[in-house]
Formats: C-alpha cells, sequence, structure tokens
C-alpha cells in the first residue's frame, strides 16, 4: 500500500517544520518524515536550552557561501521582524543579548511547541522513527513525483520533495550525509563541507603551554588576513573557544595564522606611556595588570620584560610590546570537527537552486532548504533565520 501526499518533507528540523506549515496553510496535504525519535532536537539543544532564534541585524554581509547572493531573495521575504511576529503571537517572552541576539527567557521548548502547534493547525503529519531507504523520481507520470520507501517497508508518494535533513554537524543528534547523498544521486553538484562554528585545537606544544589558562575568558580580536571577529575568547583544556574562536573557525583554512588582539579596548602603548609618566618605578606586569589577567600575562606574555619598569624602557621597546599584545600569534592544529561544530560550511550548490523557490533546476518538484544548502551564517541567531527564511520560501512553491 502507498500513502500519497501533495509534499513530503525530510526532516523535521527548523526549516522542515517551517516549510511543513507553509505548505499545510496553502492547502497542500504534507507529511514530514524523520529518523530521530523526536521533532526539533537542534532547536531544544540550541543556545543553552534558551535557543538564539534570531538576531534583530540579518544581512547577507553575515553568511558564507559560494554564492554570496543566493541567499538575499530569502531573507528579503522573511524577515526576522515576520518571526518575531510569530513569536509574539504566541507570547513567548524573549530577551536580547549582545549583537542583536534574541533568546527564550525561558525555553527552546518554547519555539518547537509553537512550531509544532502551527503543523497541526495546518493538518501537518509528521512521522517520527522513520529512516528512508530509497527514493526514486517517477518520470513516468503525469506529476512526475517521488516514490520513496522506508526501512519499516512503507511506500510513499509525493508531487513534491523536500529535502531539510540538516549538514554534518553534532552527529550524536543524529546528523547525517544523507542530503547530499541525494543530490548527488539526481546529478546535483555539493560543495566539500567542513565544520563552522567550532572550537580550535592546538599543537601539542602550544597546548602544554596554555593548559593552565584553562576557564579564562577575555574580550579580543581575533583575526586572519580576510576577516576578524571581536567578542571573548574562550581557554580550554583542549584549545580555544568562545564565540570570537566559533565566528573566526568558519572563515579559517587548515595552516593558517590567527591573529588576536588581546587588549581591543585600549592601545596598550599611549597607556604605557601616560602611565611611565606618573609611575614611573612600576614593574611592567603589574602595569598589564590593569588590563589582563595575570595567568594571561604570565603565560602569553612571558617573553616580554616583565620586571622592567616602566621608566627603563625604550620606545622600540614600548613598540614591540604594543605590537606583541595586539598582535599575539598563534597556529592553530585543526578544529574539533563536526563533533561540536554549530554548523557545517558547504553543502548543496546555490548555483543549482532557485533562490526564489529553493527548487532544483535540474530536477523539478526537488527542493533543498536550511543547513544542507551551501548557506552557512555566523553564531547569533542567523543560522535559525536562514531555516525560517529558506523553508517559507519552499513553503510558497512546492
Amino acid at each position: 500500500m502507498t500513502t500519497s501526499a501533495d509534499v513530503m518533507i525530510i526532516g523535521a528540523s527548523a526549516s522542515g517544520l517551517m516549510c511543513a506549515i507553509e505548505a499545510g496553510k496553502r492547502g497542500c496535504s504534507v507529511i514530514v518524515l524523520d529518523h530521530a525519535n523526536k521533532a526539533g532536537k537542534k532547536i531544544l539543544m540550541s543556545g543553552g536550552g534558551r535557543c538564539n532564534f534570531t538576531n534583530y541585524q540579518i544581512d547577507a554581509e553575515n553568511y558564507l557561501s559560494h554564492n554570496p547572493h543566493f541567499c538575499k531573495s530569502a531573507l528579503s521575504r522573511f524577515t526576522q521582524w515576520d518571526f518575531l511576529a510569530l513569536i509574539e503571537q504566541y507570547q513567548i517572552p524573549f530577551h536580547e543579548r549582545d549583537h542583536g541576539q534574541l533568546f527564550c527567557d525561558e525555553s527552546a521548548k518554547d519555539i518547537l511547541n509553537m512550531l509544532l502547534t502551527e503543523a497541526r493547525l495546518a493538518d501537518v503529519n509528521i512521522q517520527l522513527n522513520t529512516e528512508i531507504t530509497a527514493i526514486d523520481k517517477c518520470d513516468h507520470d503525469t506529476d512526475h513525483g517521488f516514490d520513496l520507501r522506508t526501512q519499516q517497508g512503507h511506500h510513499y508518494h509525493c508531487k513534491s520533495l523536500v529535502v531539510a535533513s540538516g549538514g554534518l554537524s553534532i552527529p550524536k543528534m543524529g546528523a547525517s550525509p544523507f542530503g547530499y547523498q541525494l543530490a548527488a544521486q539526481f546529478g546535483i553538484s555539493v560543495w566539500p563541507t567542513r565544520a563552522g562554528l567550532v572550537p580550535f585545537t592546538l599543537q601539542p606544544s602550544d597546548r602544554a603551554q596554555l593548559a593552565e589558562l584553562s576557564g579564562i575568558a577575555i574580550d579580543t580580536h581575533v583575526s586572519t588576513d580576510k576577516q576578524g571577529f571581536r567578542e571573548n575568547t574562550l581557554f580550554t583544556h583542549r584549545g580555544l573557544s568562545g564565540p570570537a574562536i566559533l565566528q573566526m573557525s568558519s572563515y579559517w583554512k587548515a595552516g593558517e595564522t590567527v591573529s588576536m588582539n588581546l587588549c581591543p579596548a585600549i592601545t596598550i602603548i599611549d597607556e604605557l606611556k601616560a602611565l611611565k609618566q606618573q609611575r614611573p618605578q612600576l614593574h611592567l606586569s603589574n602595569a598589564l595588570h590593569h588590563w589582563l589577567p595575570k595567568r594571561i600575562i604570565s603565560t602569553l606574555l612571558k617573553g616580554l620584560p616583565l620586571e622592567v619598569t616602566l621608566q627603563s624602557l625604550s620606545s622600540p621597546q614600548l613598540e614591540e610590546i604594543d605590537e606583541y599584545i595586539h598582535h599575539w600569534k598563534i597556529k592553530p592544529n585543526g578544529t574539533e570537527g563536526y563533533r561540536t561544530a554549530e554548523v557545517t560550511i558547504g553543502g548543496v550548490d546555490c548555483d543549482a537552486l532557485s533562490s526564489k523557490t529553493m527548487e532544483s533546476s535540474q530536477v523539478k518538484g526537488l527542493f533543498f532548504i536550511g543547513e544542507v544548502v551551501d548557506v552557512s551564517g555566523w553564531l547569533g541567531g542567523y543560522n535559525f533565520q536562514w531555516a525560517w527564511a529558506s523553508g517559507w520560501c519552499a513553503g510558497q512553491y512546492v
């Protein structure tokens, strides 16, 4: 026996649920299939359980893609304000953190419950614990639909098939390459993938040197030749983490050196020259305690003349100190990989999709949305906004 629907969506993800809701509102019969035992698992775990669901400041510049213009259409047609209208309709309390990031006051469950309620109102059928084993295009029938088979032996048929299966990040949550494999099956190009928004690991010698800094977080500006972010850097027992590092990891290429401004709020040479006039007998180490934790000074800056008085420092020495602190260098060994990555960089080639509908230009009726597509956002609610926007757009056309 075959179960038929107008639309079938693979993945009860943020983008998948949004697409299902919109398609259901249009009167389509919609079935969502997911291999997990619970819908929206990544929604529930995001933002420390508070779900950083969008950002007040959304722009194409906040996204990485081989086609940097692709995301503009979706983001302009379903904006952060549109999602906020839904949040306010459900009276979900939320708050703003740094850089326009919006979080639930209470729990990420509020977002998921809202989506599941909207899905029920739109008569969406969500089927969990369902693993797909085969998908075939039906070019012999009039609607050119798709046949799906599951591990349980069920057969499905649909006119439109939407892939919202996510990327490779956090495999313990059920991440898989399913979406990329399906794209390849239908001859759709896929950009190589890598982990993004992920901590750096260190070379063994650096790791040993920095081990005693574990748990310390400081305000930094972290940069490579092409990109930079000012946020906190967290030193861990494995390497470097914190918002600045996670942001940088999406742009970093293996072998690149990372520059870190340890005191981005001030110009060290100006501050030291002023202190040199006021307290000439102050040792450099004690002077630096005004701006940096003691352990940072003794570990990262031990190559500086820390026990010399400010009076004794020459202008060239002050310039060297300034350069060292504002451009402290380290070459990461790598990243922690998909295990802890918040997003997958790369994916289904945007040039193979319509930016208006998210439909494949090669395979009629096949749509790709969310993280499986080669659009990856910064830390701060940008990836959820891409999920809502891409899902909403596809939902208008499936």
